[in-house]
């Protein structure tokens, strides 16, 4: 791999970061090193800094950039384990709200919402239930959108449906022609998409469950504790929290705040709220 330089990394996301507000400043360098000597590679450039040039001239270009910064990497009913202990141990809870907020921070292509909506759907909760379904790239949310997928998703998608304890059959949430899949609208009806960036953006809502899966192994600690400081501010109390398989709490100073529901799939409830640094 290509060795990338420490100051010319600094110049790119500060570039970045001035000219077009995304902040990747505070994200894993050696995660951020590896996608940014594919994108050396891909561009034949000679230097961060020529790359800098293209991005920041060129909007087209940083738009295919900005597509290789940020991972959108996703699946139906990912860890089909994490969607039964929602079914068992948080929906019971949800239930007992009138109306329910849950935000999906950095939600890609739209896979885990969808998941989310079905079971929400299955389990009765489809009408008083909001998703606010995040994410820093307008492209992929734009993708998100349309609840159209490639057909090749569908095996995937039926065997962990079944195994996230699905109660129907999984063709009666989607329609197929052409080599797509279209999943039904009605699945979407209660999806607000828009743009938020953890790395800088503030609280908008006030949650009952937040779903932050596979994320923060991109952050930094340090990124990593203002988005939960975030998170915090945002939830309820006795909120939900959920983190990927590969997250943890462990170490943050908010670890005191959260009780686990289930460790095993790092699904926590908010024991007390954040307060604002002085």
């Amino acid at each position: 791999m290509t060795k990338i330089d420490e100051v010319e990394r600094h110049l790119f996301f500060e570039g970045i970061y001035l000219k077009y507000g995304y902040d990747f400043r505070q994200y894993a360098e050696a995660s951020l090193d590896r996608r940014l000597a594919g994108l050396l590679g891909d561009y034949q450039a000679s230097s961060l800094l020529d790359l800098l040039k293209r991005a920041l001239r060129e909007p087209e270009e940083f738009r295919k950039i900005l597509g290789s910064l940020t991972i959108n990497t996703s699946e139906f009913f990912r860890d089909p384990t994490f969607f039964k202990v929602l079914r068992e141990s948080v929906f019971p809870v949800l239930k007992t709200y009138s109306k329910v907020t849950i935000w999906s921070a950095g939600c890609s292509t739209g896979e885990e919402v969808l998941s989310l909506a079905i079971a929400l759907k299955e389990e009765g909760l489809d009408r008083r239930a909001t998703i606010h379904a995040t994410d820093i790239n307008p492209f992929v949310l734009k993708s998100a959108k349309t609840g159209i997928f490639e057909a090749s998703c569908i095996p995937t998608f039926n065997k962990n449906y079944a195994a996230a304890g699905g109660t129907g059959t999984p063709s009666q949430y989607y329609g197929a022609e052409y080599g797509l899949v279209r999943f039904n609208p009605d699945l979407l009806e209660n999806v607000v998409f828009s743009e938020h960036n953890l790395a800088t953006d503030a609280a908008f809502l006030e949650a009952h469950l937040i779903l932050c899966r596979n994320v923060f192994i991109y952050f930094s600690r340090e990124l990593q504790e203002r988005a939960l400081e975030l998170f915090a501010r945002s939830l309820v109390h006795k909120g939900f929290l959920a983190l990927g398989s590969k997250e943890t709490l462990r170490f943050s100073s908010l670890a005191p705040n959260f009780q686990a529901v289930s460790p095993g799939e790092n699904v926590f409830s908010l024991l007390s709220r954040s307060e604002p640094k002085p």
